[in-house]
C-alpha cells in the first residue's frame, strides 16, 4: 500500500431529529489502543447520554471494530462503520453520541441518523491521503541551499527542518516514487557535488 485516505484533524459535528441530538466525533488513530482510549474520553465526557456509538479501522491488519452501544442491532455501529468504509478510511476512529429526544425513530430512522451524524463528522474532519514517502537530508554550502529549496518544492517534496552550522543540513521528505527524480535533480545541478541521503520511510501528506 503506497498511501491511503484518514481524516486532518479531530472535531466533531452534530444533528438534531425529532428531539434527539446526535454528536459525531472523529479522530484519527494509529492503534486500536488510540482508538479504544478516544471511545473511552468520549463515554467519559458524555456520560449522561443514552448511547455513545463507536467504529474504527485501523490500517494495521486491517482490524475494524464497532458497537451499538444498546442500540437494536445492526442499527447504529454497523452504519458508522459503512460511512467509514464508503469514505475508504482507515485510521480512524468515530464516535456519535446520542441523547434520547424521547420519540422513538424506528430502526430505519435510527440508520439513517447514524449514518449522517458520521457522514457530517467526516467532512468536518477533512479528508486526507496519505502517501509512503522517504525521508532525506542533504548536507551543502550556503550557495547552493536556495537551489536545494527550490528543487525539494518543484518536485513534490516537503522540507521538514534545516539546521544553520558551518554548512546547512536540509531534512525533509517526499512521495518514494519522485525520490529518484529528486536526487537526479540534485545531482545534476550541482555538477554531482551533492546527493540525497535516505534516511526512512513514512506516511505522510503531500
Amino acid at each position: 500500500m503506497n498511501s491511503y485516505f484518514t481524516v486532518e484533524k479531530e472535531t466533531n459535528a452534530e444533528y438534531e431529529i425529532k428531539r434527539s441530538r446526535f454528536i459525531g466525533y472523529i479522530k484519527p488513530v494509529k492503534t486500536k489502543e488510540e482508538a479504544e482510549s478516544f471511545v473511552v474520553s468520549i463515554k467519559q465526557k458524555h456520560y449522561d447520554a443514552r448511547h455513545n456509538v463507536f467504529a474504527y479501522k485501523i490500517r494495521e491488519d486491517n482490524f475494524k471494530r464497532y458497537s451499538d452501544d444498546g442500540e437494536p442491532q445492526g442499527t447504529a455501529g454497523v452504519p458508522v462503520l459503512d460511512v467509514i468504509e464508503k469514505n475508504d478510511l482507515t485510521d480512524v476512529c468515530i464516535v456519535v453520541t446520542r441523547y434520547f429526544g424521547g420519540i422513538l425513530l424506528g430502526g430505519g430512522g435510527l440508520v439513517r441518523a447514524y449514518s449522517h451524524t458520521a457522514s457530517l463528522a467526516v467532512e468536518a474532519g477533512v479528508k486526507i491521503e496519505m502517501s509512503l514517502c522517504i525521508r532525506f537530508s542533504l548536507e551543502c554550502d550556503y550557495s547552493f541551499f536556495g537551489k536545494v529549496n527550490s528543487l525539494v518544492e518543484e518536485n513534490g517534496g516537503v522540507i521538514e527542518n534545516t539546521e544553520y552550522l558551518d554548512n546547512v543540513i536540509v531534512s525533509g521528505y517526499i512521495p518514494e516514487e519522485l525520490f529518484m527524480k529528486l536526487d537526479s535533480k540534485v545531482v545534476e545541478a550541482s555538477a554531482g557535488a551533492y546527493k540525497l541521503t535516505e534516511k526512512d520511510k513514512l506516511f505522510a501528506e503531500i
